[in-house]
């Protein structure tokens, strides 16, 4: 057991001994913990909790009332200790008798007030008469300690009124110090007293000697005179004129006495009234102290006097107690309705509902305070939640929407994929949402995604004190914070039980509201037509983004966490899994759609502007929408503990990524597509520093249709072979399922796209080649049966040969990966076209095959070097001048 629930003990008393009324200070060990812990303390077996002021846990002040016993043990009783012990004692003196006439520093106790007039018949002790100083000198108290002579004189007193008076306890304690010739001036004033005493009553007797015979003679003729008329009672007998005699001698004395008397009952009554003010002046002042003390907020010491005026007057029968008691009990019910009415104030501090219920309890307040603050909790966060709702739905000012028509004046309002990357990096676990916003947030940030953030400070900033409440009512400490067993803490436990279920339908309405709300907000499509009513109103409000969607996402987590910080049961939060588990799905095919959409617009970034590797920057560019669509789907993707994965979702997202994929894919068809007057014509760039003569053309030269188709095929061959590896390895490091599907589709697709690509460049570029054969071949009427002798190449060969390399220059400076696969195509067009044309001929005459032998002679030497040529003559200075010089060498 802790100290703080020992038994008190009293350790020591000062002072030590004294009459009643003595103030005295109790000085021990667990004497309370505060004034209402203190429920008795008694001295000598009187109580003395009236007049004790508890001062700490080892202090107690009081006075010493007028105890039976002269010597006994100080008992202090607690309520978190019980009955204590003493290891002191106190001794009770009597108090010295004073005269009525005798002056008095102290208030003289008159409840014993002992009236002559009242009891007559009793006989009065001549002594009593007696003046205070028999001796006659001045009385000169010694220091003699009263308890060293009660032992020196045992079973007498000083008192020279008590049959037990000892003249010499009498002499050492009023004159130990008076001189010898004081003394005897005292033994000559008693003979004087007692000579004139005597003498005085002798010659009283002397003096009225004939009185007494005369009346002595009247009262024997009154005896014969009654003998004589006997004993009845007749009318106008003497012993009916004496009684009326008597009789008006008594009016006639009590006429004379009765003003005297009257002031004499006036004082008696006014000094009894005087009397108990003094000593119940504590029931007296308490209604205008609980006023006081009311006003200034101490409900403390309110508490603690009502319920010592309860111990001590709850039960009186006394009528002016009575009254006063019930004006206390009118004080108390208007105290217990204030404090309620504190109690159910919001917003309030847990401490202060705590502190009131205490108080409402100690005053035995009906009903129950706390459940009843518990009802007023849980309605005021549900008008809270919902008066958040209705504040953002009724925001019509003008500020908001001059602001809405400038971002419909600008553009496009969305953020871009860069800067949502940025919003969702802050976004990461642990960090605040409370961060310094820009002036302009609130008009940024969407009006949903603002209604989530205060509906999370709503639920955070309630819920804990809510729930906590709940807590201390059911575990008792609502009433005691050490936890001690006590009738208020069982009836607090078992009142908890029987509303256990009531408390549970609290917290599944406060949820549910939330959700429902939330959902309101963000899914309306998961409410019914009555729900959409009352939680719904955000249809003019514009659908919420990726990176929107994973903030509502990170608040509802942070709320989520919050709750089961709390140790709320998990069935109660269902709900809110539930809700996460929505928004997560929705935010992630949102994020999709919306990438699906960036992506499509890609195509008007396009700049023709290739690198060394023969492409541009649109795969990088579209590998890096899809990394920023794949970091922003990071959060939504994360399963925190508690939640379930997305498994379902994951073959609708992988449909959704091959989509994308399409959708790319499209893009590059279409620009395959535009003509020369459908797009802006930029200037293909091209790196002076290079070490490739052949990287790139001049700055003045436009992409052509076939340029912009060979720039196409080699961004294709980038995609095939890297973008696509690269967006595999990001999809599996962000968790999603079908990476194989999503990469088989977007290659096939690709490959189909480059077959068709490619085939349209080779018909562009072959077919001109192929078709100039066979009208160079009989130009001028040429006949193979009848030629002159061959002096070298024809020219419809040199100009066959300059366009092939042509093709290759083309092909050469936009990608070297691309040559061998379009000249091959290419060449073998020509071959077939050549053989075709041979195989035509019937009949050569000699110098016909001669001519054949030497064309094709010389051809086959020229497509042999033609990879020298392009090395020769593939950079800037390559001109066609160039490969027209070259093949007049050959």
């Amino acid at each position: 057991m802790s100290r703080a629930h020992q038994p008190p003990l009293v350790t020591g008393i000062s002072p030590n001994e004294g009459t009643s009324w003595t103030k005295v200070t109790i000085r021990g060990e667990n004497l309370g913990t505060g004034p209402a812990d203190l429920v008795g303390l008694s001295i000598c077996g009187h109580n003395c909790l009236l007049t004790g002021e508890w001062m700490s846990a080892s202090k107690i002040v009081c006075h010493v009332g007028p105890a039976k016993d002269d010597k006994g043990e100080i008992i202090v009783s607690t309520k978190s200790g019980g009955h204590g012990t003493s290891t002191v004692s106190f001794k009770l003196l009597k108090a010295e008798k004073i005269g009525i006439l005798d002056q008095s520093a102290v208030w003289v106790d008159e409840m014993n007030y002992y009236d002559m007039r009242t009891d007559r018949n009793k006989g009065i002790s001549p002594l009593s008469l007696r003046p205070s100083n028999p001796l006659g000198i001045d009385v000169d108290k010694g220091k003699v300690p009263l308890k060293d002579l009660e032992a020196m004189f045992p079973g007498v007193s000083g008192d020279f009124t008590s049959e037990n008076f000892s003249a010499t306890w009498y002499l050492i304690e009023n004159h130990s110090v008076t001189s010898f010739d004081q003394l005897r001036m005292a033994a000559s004033n008693l003979k004087k007293q007692a000579t004139r005493k005597n003498e005085g009553s002798l010659a009283y007797v002397k003096g009225g000697l004939s009185t007494f015979f005369e009346a002595q003679d009247a009262l024997a003729a009154i005896h014969q005179r009654l003998e004589s008329d006997g004993t009845e009672k007749v009318e106008g007998s003497m012993t009916q004129r004496l009684e009326n005699v008597l009789n008006r001698a008594s009016d006639t004395a009590d006429t004379l006495f009765q003003e005297v008397l009257g002031r004499k009952d006036k004082a008696d009554s006014t000094r009894n009234a005087l009397n108990v003010l003094q000593r119940f002046k504590f029931l007296f002042n308490l209604p205008l102290n609980i006023e006081r003390n009311t006003h200034k907020g101490d409900y403390d010491v309110v508490i603690n006097d009502y319920e010592k005026a309860k111990s001590l007057f709850g039960n009186t029968e006394v009528p002016v107690f009575k009254k006063v008691y019930a004006e206390v009990e009118t004080r108390i019910g208007a105290l217990r309705s204030l404090l309620l009415d504190k109690l159910l104030e919001t917003p309030s501090t847990l401490h202060d509902q705590k502190r009131y219920i205490r108080y409402l309890s100690d005053l035995h307040a009906p009903g129950d305070p706390a459940w009843q603050c518990i009802y007023a909790q849980h309605k005021w966060i549900l008008g809270l939640m919902q008066n958040c709702k209705e504040e953002f739905i009724n925001d019509q000012r003008g500020e908001l929407q001059t602001h809405t028509q400038t971002l419909d004046l600008e553009g496009d309002p969305r953020p871009s994929a860069l800067s949502r990357i940025r919003d969702t990096a802050s976004l990461k676990r642990g960090c605040s949402l409370r961060t310094p916003r820009p002036s302009t947030w609130r008009y940024e940030t969407p009006q949903q995604v603002q209604f989530v953030e205060k509906l999370s400070d709503v639920v955070i900033g309630q819920l804990p004190n809510f729930w906590k409440l709940w807590i201390s009512y059911v575990n008792g400490s609502l009433f005691s914070e050490t936890g001690e067993k006590s009738g208020q803490v069982e009836k607090s436990k078992k009142n908890a039980r029987q509303r256990q279920n009531d408390f549970k339908k609290m917290i599944e309405e406060v949820t549910h509201r939330l959700v429902k709300l939330v959902r309101g907000a963000l899914l309306p499509s998961t409410l019914t037509e009555l729900e959409l009513r009352l939680y719904g109103g955000w249809e003019s409000k514009t659908e919420l983004t990726g990176p929107w969607l994973t903030q509502v996402i990170h608040t509802v987590r942070i709320i989520f966490e919050a709750l089961v910080a709390l140790e709320i049961p998990n069935d109660l939060l269902q709900v809110i899994q539930d809700l996460l588990l929505e928004l997560r799905h929705h935010c992630l095919l949102v994020t999709l759609h919306h990438t699906a959409g960036d992506v499509k617009r890609l195509a008007e970034k396009e700049d023709w502007v290739v690198d060394n590797e023969g492409i541009t920057s649109l795969p990088a560019q579209f590998e890096q929408c899809m990394v920023q669509m794949l970091q922003s789907l990071k959060e939504p993707m994360e399963t925190k503990p508690g939640e379930v994965n997305l498994d379902q979702a994951q073959d609708q997202a992988s449909e959704l990524c091959v989509d994308i994929m399409r959708v790319f894919v499209n893009c590059l068809e279409q620009l395959s597509n535009k003509t020369d007057g459908d797009i802006d014509t930029s200037h293909i760039s091209v790196d002076l520093a290079s070490p490739d003569p052949f990287s790139g053309l001049q700055e003045d030269f436009c992409a052509t249709l076939e340029q912009r188709l060979l720039i196409i095929l080699s961004n294709c061959q980038y995609l095939e072979k890297h973008t696509f590896l690269n967006m595999a390895e990001h999809f599996e490091k962000h968790g999603f399922t079908g990476t194989d599907k999503i990469t088989q589709v977007s290659v096939h697709a690709v490959k189909e796209l480059d077959e068709s690509l490619f085939d349209a460049y080779i018909e562009r570029k072959s077919d001109p080649i192929v078709g100039s054969l066979e009208p160079g071949i009989y130009a001028g009427y040429f006949d193979w049966r009848d030629c002159s002798t061959p002096t070298g190449v024809r020219n419809y060969l040199k100009e066959a040969l300059v366009n092939i390399i042509t093709v290759h220059a083309e092909v050469f400076t936009v990608s070297k990966e691309l040559v061998p696969r379009v000249l091959t195509r290419i060449v073998d067009g020509v071959a077939e076209e050549m053989s075709r044309l041979m195989q035509c001929v019937s009949s050569f005459s000699m110098n016909g095959a001669i001519q054949v032998h030497h064309t094709r002679t010389h051809a086959r030497t020229c497509l042999k070097r033609l990879p020298e040529m392009s090395a020769c003559f593939g950079g800037m200075e390559f001109w066609p001048a160039h490969l027209i010089v070259t093949l007049k060498n050959i």
